[in-house]
């Protein structure tokens, strides 16, 4: 299944949630399809668990 497809099957979620149930719905749709991206992400390797969870080196960025 290619990207488009995936991509047009999210935009009918989306739309089904706003439509049947509101503002509040296509939120909760959108907040969890984001999570079962970054889930599914993980699962195939692109990310790894470090990649979330970087120390911090205390130098900032100052211009």
């Amino acid at each position: 299944m290619g990207m488009a497809v995936v991509g047009m099957i999210a935009g009918m979620a989306l739309g089904f949630a706003g439509y049947f149930g509101g503002f509040g719905a296509f939120l909760l749709v959108a907040a969890l399809g984001a999570v079962g991206l970054a889930v599914g992400r993980f699962v195939e390797g692109d990310y790894e668990l470090g990649d979330f969870f970087r120390q911090r080196d205390g130098r900032r960025d100052r211009r």
